[in-house]
């Protein structure tokens, strides 16, 4: 979508999730003027984050456009509860990953002749909740429907004994790929938290089955 130029009041439906918090993350902003007209669409994959960080960048793209665009009014709509209470000054923030993106939200809204926010429902915020689905699909190789629409580049195979990877705790773990037709990595590094596979180096896409195994050095786990 073209972007548009606007120099009076505009609206931002903003959202952000993240698939497994932490995990594959991203947001999406709708921006329109004051006549309901849609001016911008924004939307962008942000790599392993949670979900609070993803909303907030999101409220940081919406800030970022008006500012740019001399929006001299910014009402931003989202559907965290969390972010609009700190912005309003209801909560404090005491995440030291949220403070920074907080304090700089605080510096490009002092830029705006009004700044506003609303809390709403996830179903009054469709379209932005659409746009961040978008960028995580984009960013994890996923097609519109949910499925794959490349050949998976992180390690996979359907683990041994069951439907479900097996967990281990909290500590080193390998993930080894059975796809030997797969030009695929055959053994990763990383560690199992909270039932939540993360690696060392790169990330797994959504979706992948790994074969856990404990590391040499954890044989008893």
């Amino acid at each position: 979508m073209a972007e548009e130029k606007s120099g009076g009041r505009v609206t931002a439906f903003c959202d952000g999730g993240s698939r497994g918090n932490p995990g594959p993350a991203g947001y999406g902003v709708l921006i329109q003027g004051e006549d309901g007209a849609a001016l911008a669409e924004l939307s962008e994959f942000l790599g392993i984050r949670t979900n609070n960080v993803a909303e907030y960048s999101g409220l940081l793209a919406a800030l970022g456009w008006a500012v740019a665009h001399g929006a001299r009014e910014l009402r931003v709509v989202s559907d965290s509860e969390l972010m609009v209470k700190q912005m309003r000054g209801q909560y404090s923030v005491k995440s030291p990953d949220l403070k920074p993106l907080y304090e700089e939200a605080q510096r490009r809204a002092a830029k705006l002749a009004r700044f506003e926010m609303q809390h709403v429902l996830r179903g009054k915020n469709k379209e932005a909740d659409r746009l961040a689905n978008e960028a995580m699909d984009r960013g994890t190789g996923r097609g519109p429907a949910g499925r794959p629409s490349a050949p998976q580049s992180a390690a996979a195979s359907v683990p041994a004994t069951s439907g479900a990877p097996q967990r281990t705790g909290a500590g080193r773990v390998r993930a080894q790929s059975a796809a030997a037709a797969v030009d695929l990595p055959r053994e990763v590094t990383g560690f199992v938290k909270n039932g939540v596979v993360h690696l060392v180096e790169g990330e797994l896409p959504e979706g992948t089955f790994v074969r856990v195994l404990p590391s040499k050095g954890n044989a008893s786990q």
